[in-house]
């Protein structure tokens, strides 16, 4: 499995040719469309869907995320990205800090890292022992099991970047005021590390890709058809299926019966622009 993965993740480094934003946009408002639909079926028929979103720093697991729910229900689709987990949570069970964000009936989740941050960054930065990293790995195929076998689907994916890439995308956060809030000291430390974490990754896929939960790699130097295939995925992945909508039509206003707006001096937002 790791030559797989590692096979995988050349195959990242062969240039490919960029899509287009007018092609983009274009495949993004049918997508929309389709999650819309997909969204009206998870609730309807209460069904309980786990996205995990894992991979490189700088690989673009933000943007799909946006790009997945920007138009749908945050009551539907709820996102977590955690933060690093607090005195009390470091002496729990690992996964106990999980387990209360799975979804309930009608709800589809996205995790921003899941509890797979112990086979990636956990372990590479030494924030857990080796011994902590290995048991994580045996346990994890049958906690996700369990999930499964809840009636929950569970999708995983793996964002790959190119060195390259990443080295570009890093680099064009440094300066960019829009985007210097994505670059921490921990992006810096793991961007040297980058053959730890591929050893990481391998031994992640040997241990968790299974026949049940299997991992999908995403090739994401093109953001742009990385965002629309992972959405594809997702669609074709989950059984669903549009349901009937009646025909809506804006009622009358009422009358205004006497109302007159008021004079009062409102505090009005300068038009700048």
């Amino acid at each position: 499995m790791a030559k797989n993965a590692e096979a995988k993740a050349q195959q990242a480094e062969e240039p490919v040719e960029k899509l287009g934003e007018k092609a983009y946009q274009k495949e993004l408002a049918r997508l929309h469309g389709e999650l819309v639909r997909l969204q009206e079926w998870v609730v309807a028929n209460r069904k309980r869907v786990c996205i995990l979103f894992e991979g490189r720093d700088g690989a673009g697991k933000g943007g799909t995320i946006k790009a997945l729910t920007e138009r749908v229900s945050p009551r539907v689709f709820r996102v977590f990205a955690l933060p690093a987990p607090t005195e009390r949570e470091k002496s729990q069970m690992y996964f106990q800090r999980y387990l209360p964000l799975l979804p309930a009936a009608g709800e589809i989740v996205v995790f921003d890292r899941s509890w797979y941050n112990r086979a990636g960054v956990e372990r590479v930065m030494g924030f857990c022992t080796p011994q902590q990293a290995n048991e994580f790995l045996r346990g994890v195929p049958l906690i996700e099991r369990a999930i499964i076998d809840s009636g929950t689907i569970l999708i995983k994916f793996w964002l790959e970047v190119s060195q390259k890439e990443q080295t570009r995308r890093l680099e064009g956060r440094i300066n960019d005021p829009r985007k210097v809030w994505k670059l921490s000291p921990m992006d810096l430390e793991s961007y040297s590390r980058w053959y730890d974490y591929s050893r990481a990754r391998d031994e992640m896929f040997d241990m968790t890709d299974t026949p049940e939960t299997p991992w999908f790699v995403v090739r994401s130097d093109d953001k742009k058809r990385g965002r629309l295939n992972v959405i594809q995925h997702i669609l074709d992945a989950i059984p669903y299926e549009p349901l009937p909508r009646r025909k809506i039509t804006l009622p009358e206003r009422q009358k205004a019966q006497g109302y007159r707006d008021p004079d009062y001096a409102y505090r009005y937002v300068a038009e700048k622009f």
